[in-house]
């Protein structure tokens, strides 16, 4: 390895004991120093693996969560790197958005008033109170920007810890200026092709947030609640005694006397005034009769008609239904396709509004209302129920029911749905053609593992609208948007003026239009600037270009766009991969890579995900400082792509155990004669070079067949993109390499044989010791590196990955086998001085060991090695058929 000085790195002695202590400080400092992961950027695009790295939320700290899924990242960035390929491999942080602001408000206890002026001698409280200071949009977002500088400072302090072979002169964040250039322009080209566009309706809104809420962002939660049976009226006859049956029979429902109410169920009775029609299944005979006719709402003596939809479910509550603007999606659909009028109850705030809908005209009706008026959901809810229990319009008591409603996945409150006008991105909901190409897009995609790529489509055909883009935040990038306003000062929102891209990054808050004085902010024939701020995802989507350097540094994307790789986590497959795949569709016409690996879940004991939300995380420093990072890596390593794993420090245990054997092997095996490749680099490293001498005696040549069989496995995992399989035959055959290999070949290789048997031996271990150490070297980057540094110069990670054909070469005529054979015949000595309680280098009288002809035939032909091994004075091999038999005799 040249480092950036130009000098190479030379070999280190073997020390008397090797320990893991330091070495992550030791070789994280070397890496750097040396440029041992800096990406090349003269090479050609063919040369270069391009790896669109997850940008880590930045909001306080990371979880064992992140270590899991980035631990699979960089497992393949190594195996790309050492494969040949020049790994283009940057690091981003996701700091802008809601996760962000609440840190903000909670760390300094602030909150974001956008009608104060900005204060430049603003400075946070020393020790933040209870309550909450308001402060300007401008002082929120600087502190937004202190806040999240610290922080990533603290992820890069652990992703070195780690070991991630991250090139750090390439990193980004998502509310950079670069950031917002391409996020900006991005937007401003899908509105030139009109692929965004800018609408009033009805929105999914978080009224805790006051922001508006994408369908990917959505989560059922299961929360109890209540059936309602509610008496309509029809239009023409008085409003219902008490005494009606309360269970919807027939009767109530449309097929009997004319008098008689229509009777629905709902679990939102409180959307009563908002009522627009009541709905049936065409096809539903106790409601066909009513069709075209109308019913009065109780309470507020509302006309409303009765109509007929395919949505509407015989088989749910009378199988009659309330439609209302808004209680639910389905709600939208029916006002949407049937043309109601829209009665908006609700606020942003999650109160009812302090006027009742148009419709409602009867002064009883209005009396009633105003007693709703700025009451929460809940409170209405409560107050409606006995109004409706009062005018005999309730019948019987509320039924409880446990249902699922619609949660925004950071929120702690139901969502409510508000009409508001909002900037959308169409991304197939509602275009038939543009969602059969982003269909397509997912299956020219290549997906690790391949079964995830369901989830893809399943998200893609169930899209019910267009992606909502805009949020009501702080922290974020604004939309590049003013409007002009009218002689009245009202927003003239089918004009909006755009800047020119060269203008980029603008905040309209506080830049001025073209054709525009500052004097005109706000005034009548002058701008005003949009408000919002785009979605983190509408961001985050564009990290392929924002890594790339699109438009920035056209020399660098050239080389590495289209990008190879996309890992990330499954349940942000419909967020993340499937919108980033929206806007390189729009925006170049191709995938933003060729292949997706998709991370599974850390699970606590209970097998629940692991989450900040959940409050049931684990932070890794503490894991790292303790286990050490090659036994965590291990750990991340051996959890399958796609497969949620658990959170196991008996594994990480198990990987420190490794890196501790790998080290005290390795001294063994360098002991044994094994001499350092002083003149060959690591990027000149062959497994043909490794073997000073041939291999000529048997064992050694089943030790590399089997070694070149490991090479293929462990190739062919990789190139699959199946970490763990990789891992998984690596160890299988080390831990057989230490405990029948080594041990069998330690006389000869002190010269117990002769010469060329002692060269043989030496041949193998070299090159068995430098191919394990590089096909660990992904998983265990530093244990690695410290003994590659005992007798290689250069570092392990820039060498090549270990070739199955040239080892395989060196290996000419061996049969695999006799690995087993020889190994179950050492085992069988071993369980008999165990069993007796001697020591393993106790002498043994005698040994006979028979079974099939041809293993016994095997065995013979390495039974000096196994007297040595196994202190074996007599040894009888016997031809019976069956399996290795072993019998001992103890001296």
């Amino acid at each position: 390895m040249v480092a950036t000085d130009g000098t190479e790195r030379s070999t280190r002695a073997v020390p008397a004991k090797p320990s893991l202590d330091g070495i992550e400080a030791r070789w994280s400092t070397v890496w750097q120093d040396e440029g041992t992961y800096a990406f090349d950027r003269t090479v050609d695009r063919g040369q270069v693996y391009s790896i669109d790295t997850p940008p880590p939320t930045v909001s306080g700290s990371l979880h064992v969560g992140h270590v899991f899924s980035y631990t699979h990242t960089d497992l393949i960035a190594r195996y790309q790197r050492m494969r040949g390929r020049e790994v283009f491999y940057p690091m981003g942080f996701d700091d802008n958005g809601l996760p962000t602001e609440r840190r903000v408000q909670n760390y300094f206890a602030v909150r974001c008033e956008p009608s104060l002026p900005y204060d430049p001698g603003f400075t946070p409280p020393d020790k933040p109170g209870k309550e909450q200071v308001p402060i300007s949009r401008r002082n929120f977002v600087e502190l937004c920007e202190r806040l999240t500088l610290e922080d990533e400072k603290g992820f890069e302090q652990l992703w070195r810890r780690l070991g991630l072979s991250v090139d750090w002169s390439y990193t980004y964040a998502t509310i950079d200026a670069r950031s917002r250039t391409v996020a900006q322009r991005a937007f401003l080209r899908n509105l030139a092709r009109g692929e965004a566009y800018l609408a009033e309706a009805p929105t999914l809104w978080d009224v805790t947030f006051r922001t508006a809420v994408a369908q990917a962002e959505l989560e059922d939660r299961d929360r109890p609640g209540a059936y309602h049976s509610l008496a309509f009226p029809r239009s023409g006859v008085s409003a219902p005694s008490s005494g009606l049956d309360p269970a919807g029979s027939g009767d109530l429902a449309g097929s009997g006397d004319l008098a008689d109410p229509i009777v629905i169920e709902t679990t939102r009775p409180e959307l009563l005034p908002a009522c627009v029609a009541l709905v049936a299944h065409p096809d539903d005979p106790r409601y066909q009769s009513l069709f075209g006719a109308t019913v009065r709402t109780p309470l507020f003596d509302v006309e409303v008609p009765v109509v007929a939809h395919r949505l509407a479910d015989p088989e749910k509550g009378s199988g009659i239904a309330m439609i209302c603007t808004f209680g639910d999606l389905t709600d939208v659909t029916w006002w949407r396709e049937l043309r109601l009028p829209a009665r908006a109850v609700i606020g942003r705030d999650g109160r009812f509004i302090p006027d009742p809908p148009g419709a409602v005209t009867s002064a009883a009706g209005r009396e009633r209302y105003a007693e709703l008026a700025g009451k929460t959901v809940h409170s209405a809810r409560a107050r409606i129920v006995e109004l409706l229990a009062g005018s005999g319009a309730l019948l019987g008591d509320p039924r409880p029911i446990t249902h699922p409603v619609k949660f925004y996945e950071k929120g702690d409150r139901p969502l409510e749905i508000v009409t508001t006008r909002q900037w959308y991105l169409r991304n197939g909901g509602r275009d038939e053609p543009l969602r059969a190409a982003l269909r397509g897009r997912g299956q020219e995609l290549r997906w690790y593992p391949d079964y995830m790529k369901v989830r893809y489509e399943n998200w893609v055909d169930g899209l019910n609208g267009d992606w909502l883009i805009s949020r009501q935040r702080f922290f974020g990038v604004p939309f590049p948007v003013w409007y002009p306003l009218d002689a009245a000062g009202a927003p003239r929102y089918d004009a909006p003026i755009v800047p020119d891209e060269a203008s980029l990054p603008v905040d309209p808050s506080s830049d001025v239009p073209p054709g525009y004085a500052a004097e005109q902010r706000g005034v009548p024939g002058g701008f005003a600037a949009d408000p919002d701020v785009m979605d983190t995802w509408a961001t985050s989507s564009l990290t392929p270009l924002i890594a790339s350097g699109w438009e920035h540094d056209t020399d660098l994307f050239s080389r590495v766009f289209p990008m190879d790789l996309r890992p990330q986590a499954h349940e942000i497959i419909r967020t993340w991969l499937f919108s980033t795949v929206v806007r390189t569709h729009a925006e170049f016409d191709v995938l933003p890579w060729s292949n997706a690996a998709i991370s599974g879940w850390i699970l606590d004991p209970d097998r629940k995900k692991m989450s900040k939300s959940k409050g049931n995380v684990v932070t890794p420093m503490g894991l790292l400082e303790e286990h050490g990072s090659d036994a965590v890596r291990y750990w991340a390593a051996s959890g399958r792509p796609g497969t949620d794993t658990a959170f196991d420090v008996g594994q990480m245990k198990n990987g420190r155990r490794l890196a501790i054997k790998i080290l005290n092997a390795s001294r063994f095996a360098l002991g044994l004669a094994v001499t350092p490749d002083a003149g060959v680099s690591d990027a000149e490293v062959s497994d043909a070079e490794a073997a000073p001498a041939p291999a000529s005696e048997p064992l050694d040549r089943a030790l590399l067949a089997a070694l070149a069989d490991v090479v293929d496995a462990a190739t062919a995992a990789f190139d699959g993109y199946d970490y763990a399989r990789a891992l998984e035959v690596t160890e299988s055959f080390f831990w057989r390499f230490c405990d029948d290999y080594v041990e069998l070949v330690k006389g000869r290789a002190y010269g117990s044989s002769g010469a060329a048997g002692a060269a043989s031996a030496h041949t193998t271990l070299s090159v068995a010791l430098s191919a394990l150490l590089r096909l660990f070297a992904p998983v265990l980057p530093f244990v690695t590196e410290e003994v590659w540094s005992w007798w290689r110069p250069g570092s392990v990670h820039r060498a090549s990955w270990p070739d199955a054909a040239e080892i395989r070469k060196l290996a000419e005529g061996a049969r695999v086998e006799l690995l087993g054979a020889v190994g179950a015949a050492l085992s069988g000595v071993r369980r008999a001085k165990s069993e007796a309680k001697v020591s393993q280098k106790a002498e043994v009288a005698s040994v006979r060991i028979s079974g099939e002809a041809d293993l016994v035939a095997l065995v013979e032909s390495v039974a000096a090695d196994l007297r040595s091994a196994g202190s074996i004075r007599e040894l009888t091999l016997s031809p019976t058929g069956g399996e290795i038999a072993v019998a001992v005799e103890l001296a």
